[in-house]
């Protein structure tokens, strides 16, 4: 199978790359940053551009993967114009790219935050679309013009909508489970927004990787809540994040953000129907993300 990644050199592009070819699979990656590996074609350029788009979807594709984002919520609230330019504009391209080659898969990175504020609400794909931040409306909006390519075009448009995706490789990321694995390397301690009980959903990357092949593979269009289905409070993950390294992180209460949603809390029965389950707890999880973090320090 032919698969373009966009995104591929990030977090999760890059495993799901690798796990890719270790199936067998003749992959493209288009990134604006460089990545060099064995076997992968690589596009380094801005989707925003038409001809990058051009350059890396090419005719005899078999599935996009959509990865490549703007994902802070902050960030899209600085600069609204920016993510909608980085995320729509890019899926826009790629789509129109997908029409013209008759490319048969799409499956579309998406978000919870879609949905909005609900409060304690259990989460699930029935729930309307009311985002609060720019970055959940650019992909909700995305979502709504893949509905639209597969009614008309007959494109397999899979939706996944992933909660806070975390584990091995994420030395880099600036998320609240690298910060405290970073804090635990360095004695250091981590900010909590507000009182630290607001709760949400983590989802080990390779559990994301797995969800990703079961998209591509789908035989119609759909749309799935990706999470591990157990949420915790910030206080609660601090306290096992302690507890699997030994270490005495240190924790100072700082004012909530705009946008930051109390709870995300999810369903992911349609997941599991569709032949998804998550392999790791949160534990298991972060266990594994330190024994990562050990090992590259």
């Amino acid at each position: 199978m032919r698969v373009l990644v966009t995104g591929g050199a990030g977090f999760i592009g890059r495993q799901l790359v690798s796990s890719l070819l270790e199936r067998g699979d003749d992959v493209t990656v288009v990134d604006l940053k460089e990545r060099a590996d064995e076997g992968v074609r690589h596009v380094q350029g801005d989707l925003r551009d038409p001809a990058v788009t051009a350059e890396s979807l090419t005719e005899g594709t078999d599935a996009v993967v959509h990865l490549a984002a703007l994902t802070r919520v902050l960030d899209s609230i600085d600069d609204p114009d920016g993510v909608f330019r980085t995320n729509m504009l890019a899926t826009h391209y790629l789509l129109e790219r997908c029409r013209e080659l008759a490319v048969p898969t799409f499956v579309f990175a998406s978000t919870n935050a879609v949905v909005g504020d609900v409060g304690s609400a259990v989460i699930s794909e029935q729930m309307p679309l009311h985002p609060l931040t720019p970055y959940g409306a650019t992909k909700a909006a995305a979502e709504n013009l893949l509905s639209a390519y597969s009614a008309v075009y007959g494109l397999k448009a899979v939706t996944l909508r992933f909660t806070n995706v975390y584990g091995r490789g994420m030395q880099v990321k600036d998320s609240v489970i690298a910060r405290l694995m970073r804090a635990a390397l360095s004695g250091g301690g981590i900010q909590i927004y507000g009182d630290g009980t607001q709760v949400r959903d983590y989802v080990y990357v390779s559990d994301v990787v797995n969800a990703i092949e079961l998209a591509i593979a789908l035989s119609e269009s759909d749309t799935l809540v990706i999470g591990s289905g157990e949420s915790v409070s910030m206080l609660e993950l601090h306290r096992i994040t302690c507890e699997v390294t030994g270490a005495d992180i240190g924790k100072e209460h700082v004012p909530g953000k705009p946008g930051e949603m109390p709870a995300v809390i999810v369903d992911n029965g349609h997941a599991r129907e569709r032949g998804w389950h998550p392999e790791h707890d949160i534990r298991s999880g972060v266990e594994a993300t330190w024994k990562d973090f050990l090992g590259a320090a």
